[in-house]
């Protein structure tokens, strides 16, 4: 097969080049999975320590604060660590796809591909990891007698929906960093602040009333409240409004994303 690249043939067939080098997506993060962890003497176990080592900090947070819930309630380490995760994914999906075209600075200079393959390519790299984390997950679910019901059928659509908000901001991200190199300092700060204003130690409800509408702009007070509802057979409840406002923002990051990247891609091989 021969590809024959003309003055606007790529933009005009970019989405059919997007299917058609999609085996590359796979080789990329492949590749950055096997690099992530080489050479390292417990190898995926890395991708376990990470969620239980803030999951110590955070229970002990919850103790220290007095934020400990009724019997018959569900147990801390398990109201927790179903946040951390879906936390845990989101930030290193946004971290790896902001810096994504920085660190693939040799192959945009000499390939031509659709860029967008890059920060992609980062995300289902960061599902590898939330994939294993979510063993974890089941197995300390199993441990403390907590069984989801009939509404973990949701739980697909609130991971879909926390990759497409790290994927949309990470778009954003990866195109500026090109230009801006700063955003490579301000990315993990960021990251770090989201942490704790996002519901990860506490519940959403344990918020003040007069706080709670400024909270919920944050898209990931909806996702992680979701994961939560969607796990733990509803015991944790999610609001409606808020879940609806984490999806409309989700979209927003997406499209606005997509449409900063597509317009600055042309003029990444010159400046990175």
């Amino acid at each position: 097969m021969h590809l024959v690249i003309e003055p606007g043939r790529s933009a005009a067939h970019y989405w059919r080049d997007l299917w058609r080098y999609r085996e590359l997506m796979s080789f990329l993060a492949w590749r950055d999975i096997a690099v992530r962890y080489k050479q390292t003497a417990i190898g995926v176990v890395w991708a376990v320590i990470r969620p239980a080592l803030t999951l110590l900090v955070f229970v002990a947070f919850r103790r220290m604060a007095g934020l400990r819930q009724d019997a018959g309630a569900v147990p801390d380490v398990v109201l927790v660590l179903a946040a951390v995760l879906p936390w845990q994914f989101f930030s290193s999906a946004l971290a790896e796809a902001s810096t994504s075209l920085i660190g693939n600075t040799g192959l945009i200079s000499k390939v031509y591909f659709p860029r967008l393959i890059i920060p992609l390519s980062a995300v289902a790299t960061a599902v590898v990891d939330f994939a294993i984390t979510l063993v974890m997950l089941a197995v300390v679910m199993a441990t403390f007698g907590v069984r989801p019901d009939v509404r973990v059928v949701a739980l697909p659509l609130f991971i879909a929906l926390c990759a497409l908000l790290a994927l949309g901001l990470g778009l954003l991200l990866a195109a500026l960093t090109v230009t801006y190199r700063d955003f490579r300092y301000v990315v993990p700060f960021a990251i770090q602040l989201g942490l704790f204003v996002s519901p990860v130690a506490f519940e959403t409800s344990q918020v003040p009333d007069r706080w709670r509408a400024l909270y919920a702009l944050n898209p990931l007070v909806g996702i992680i409240d979701g994961f939560r509802w969607s796990l733990l057979g509803g015991r944790v409840g999610v609001d409606p409004a808020v879940l609806a406002g984490s999806i409309a923002v989700t979209l927003l990051s997406l499209v606005a994303g997509v449409w900063y990247f597509r317009r600055t891609e042309r003029g990444f091989a010159d400046a990175i």
